[in-house]
């Protein structure tokens, strides 16, 4: 059961959501849950193992969407520890009284894991490549797509979790809404207004505003300009054109590879601390 659960929690993560799970770290007398027995859940309700039902098991739960509605900022605890006495004349004691006879105790660890940036990057040129080194220092996952073969292949990008090297309209033949929700973010880098034109569209096709994962573009306002005017022009409804984000990464002045890959990684951690702390 541990494995199925923490099979589960990362299928979630991957998917974007934060997944707070409790686990029985310790168990004395009798006891629904032995240690080691896990429940996680996330923010919509969905839920997947237990930690031996009936009253302990609503109480916990209870704890754990607590937990994952509770925003939290830097110096914020991610989880606590508590410990559950199953008989109801547990009151005054240092633990959480159940309204039960078994009078068993049990201690269990409640934590909140959130999910990790994984970056499409359409484009593999220099801040293609230089946003990729930034992800792999802190950890974050990437893919890559680029119609050229020698800018998306595992010799340039080693660490990459995908590599496409296909036409744009090949790439999406194969997505779709729900497929797509595996990235937290795409960004547009091309070497080719028309690639990233192209790919822009058909994003914005499959996707609404509300859905993952973040589109971001980089280039001018006028670039931005034309890119919105062929979008509309294909019936997208502007507020989905909106959420895309164009010029990408914060303004810090930032103007070499490395600098702008700074900036939108900068900007991309800001959004996803938003995310994780207020997602629905």
């Amino acid at each position: 059961m541990t494995r199925a659960v923490i099979a589960w929690t990362l299928e979630k993560l991957n998917a974007g959501y934060s997944v707070a799970i409790a686990t029985i770290i310790e168990a004395k007398g009798s006891v629904p849950g032995k240690p080691g027995a896990k429940l996680a859940i996330i923010k919509n309700g969905e839920k997947y193992g237990t930690i031996g039902g009936a009253g302990l098991e609503l109480k916990v739960e209870k704890a754990l969407k607590n937990l994952l509605s509770t925003p939290k900022d830097m110096s914020s605890k991610g989880g606590k520890i508590e410990k559950f006495l199953l008989y109801k004349n547990g009151k005054g004691k240092e633990v959480t009284p159940l309204d039960s006879l078994c009078g068993g105790q049990v201690t269990v660890s409640l934590e909140v894991i959130d999910s990790l940036p994984h970056i499409l990057i359409i484009g593999g040129g220099h801040v293609g490549l230089a946003i990729t080194s930034i992800s792999d220092i802190l950890g974050w996952s990437h893919s890559i797509f680029d119609v050229r073969e020698d800018y998306a292949n595992s010799k340039r990008f080693p660490n990459a979790e995908e590599i496409h090297n296909s036409f744009v309209c090949d790439f999406l033949t194969e997505e779709d809404i729900e497929s797509m929700s595996r990235f937290s973010d795409i960004l547009l880098l091309g070497h080719d207004w028309n690639v990233d034109q192209e790919m822009l569209i058909g994003l914005l096709s499959i996707m609404d505003e509300n859905s993952r994962p973040r589109i971001g573009v980089i280039g001018s306002k006028s670039k931005w300009s034309a890119f919105k005017k062929a979008a509309l022009s294909v019936n997208i409804s502007e507020s989905i054109i909106d959420s895309t984000r164009c010029p990408i990464g914060l303004s810090i002045g930032a103007h070499s590879p490395e600098e702008i890959a700074v900036a939108v990684c900068a900007e991309i951690m800001a959004m996803e601390k938003l995310h994780n702390n207020y997602e629905d």
